[in-house]
């Protein structure tokens, strides 16, 4: 079984705060179900669990519930087992499927002596219209495809040989050559086979290049059919239309994402909601142009101007053909600036964090931005080739003065080491990045 991130933050939630309910979202094929079904076996002594998905009847007669004893009754009998208060758990996947749990979950909590776990995929879509989500029962937890470090477990890689990349980068000291060797490749492969679970355990037992393709191309289906089948139809063609423009929009010098790619769109306001539509489903992640690196950098945001990157960048090289995916591998002389700074936002975010990027004609662009909780900004510069020691953006940012930049970074094809004020690291070492 895979090992997951996640795992720590649900058994947190088990042991301090499970008399709210947990709600853990995500796209599809992330590995929600997976993961807390295991959880749940290993934890509680037994459990009510439903698929809205697999009993639509089900999912229907829990919409028109009116009270949480209506509700409680459909799930019980639904369960077929008997809950022993204190040590049981009702796990509700496919949530989307009826709202009305999410509007009942206050009084399902505050009367009954259970746990409760409601698991689904699109639900900063399906979940936005609901009338009253009841704050202060509810504690959400987003999941994401494996990041790197989770790709590097599933492929041997020990957590004690983890920690010493931990140590290195945190310290600014070289990681061991022959650790280093391993993760470069790791990271290669990474860029190919991505986070999505079903692709990784292909890939961990297969190692078959061709049976990933296919299993990624399924993935990449999938969600464009969910959007014909979610998205508002008078607005799905261009929701998928966008979607299917992220390698393309990626692969062009500036990487942000140009309104007038669009078939007919000349406006941003015209479409802002297509956009928000494909990151609340999560397939999508949106990186905001702020006007000035400084913190804080959310009011420094500039509406219409972003980066838009795929999920997942297995996903995002799905479409590569044979010829670049087995340079990638190898000697890497494609252009992969997109392909990694799409890597650089899928762990940014799956960690946690809210990256910005600057861009000013004068000083050029500062590929990603993050803003600890104390207020200091890090710049994060991303670099594919040889030239990774030429950053113009980055040390004219520094050199301008009122601009707040209180650590500058440099990702890419290189070891650790520091140089001025500029720290630079392997582009993998993203994923042990010692950020607040």
């Amino acid at each position: 079984m895979l090992k997951r991130r996640i795992e720590e933050r649900v058994l947190n939630w088990k042991q301090k705060h499970s008399d709210v309910a947990l709600v853990v979202a995500g796209a599809r094929q992330v590995g929600k179900t997976h993961t807390l079904t295991h959880f749940i076996e290993s934890t509680y002594h037994n459990a009510v669990s439903v698929d809205l998905v697999a009993d639509p009847k089900l999912a229907s007669a829990l919409n028109q519930a009116g009270t949480a004893q209506e509700m409680m009754a459909l799930l019980t009998a639904a369960g077929g087992v008997h809950l022993v208060p204190g040590e049981s758990v009702i796990f509700v996947d496919e949530v989307q499927q009826a709202p009305n749990i999410v509007t009942q979950i206050k009084y399902l909590v505050q009367e009954y002596p259970y746990d409760f776990i409601l698991s689904g995929s699109l639900l900063g879509v399906e979940l936005e219209n609901i009338a009253s989500i009841p704050v202060g029962y509810v504690h959400t937890l987003y999941m994401y495809p494996l990041d790197f470090e989770e790709f590097c477990w599933a492929n041997g890689i020990a957590s004690s040989t983890s920690a010493i990349v931990k140590e290195a980068i945190e310290a600014e000291k070289p990681i061991p050559h022959y650790i280093h060797e391993k993760l470069v490749g790791l990271f290669k492969t990474y860029l190919v086979v991505g986070g999505m679970p079903a692709v990784v355990d292909s890939y961990v037992e297969k190692t078959d290049i061709q049976a990933v393709r296919t299993i990624q191309k399924d993935i990449v289906s999938q969600y464009r059919a969910d959007i014909s089948k979610y998205a508002p139809r008078d607005r799905h063609l261009v929701i998928r239309n966008i979607y299917d423009l992220i390698p393309s929009e990626l692969a062009k010098e500036s990487r942000r994402f140009r309104i007038n790619s669009i078939d007919g769109v000349k406006r941003f306001s015209s479409i802002a909601d297509e956009f928000l539509w494909l990151t609340a489903a999560g397939v999508a992640i949106s990186i905001p142009q702020v006007t000035a690196p400084v913190s804080p950098l959310v009011m420094q945001q500039t509406r219409g101007k972003f980066k838009f990157f795929s999920s997942d960048v297995g996903l995002l090289s799905s479409v590569f053909s044979d010829r670049v995916t087995l340079d990638i591998l190898s000697t890497g002389s494609t252009n992969l600036g997109g392909l990694y700074e799409n890597f650089v936002a899928q762990e940014l975010i799956a960690h946690g964090r809210n990256p910005f990027y600057f861009s000013k004609r004068n000083v050029g662009e500062l590929d990603f931005l993050v803003e600890e909780p104390g207020g200091d900004l890090i710049a994060l510069e991303v670099k594919s080739g040889a030239g990774y020691l030429t950053h113009r953006a980055l040390d004219n940012a520094l050199a301008t003065k009122g601009y707040g930049i209180d650590r500058a970074v440099v990702v890419g094809p290189t070891g650790v080491k520091v140089e001025g004020r500029i720290s630079y690291l392997p582009i993998y070492a993203v994923s042990w990045l010692p950020i607040s």
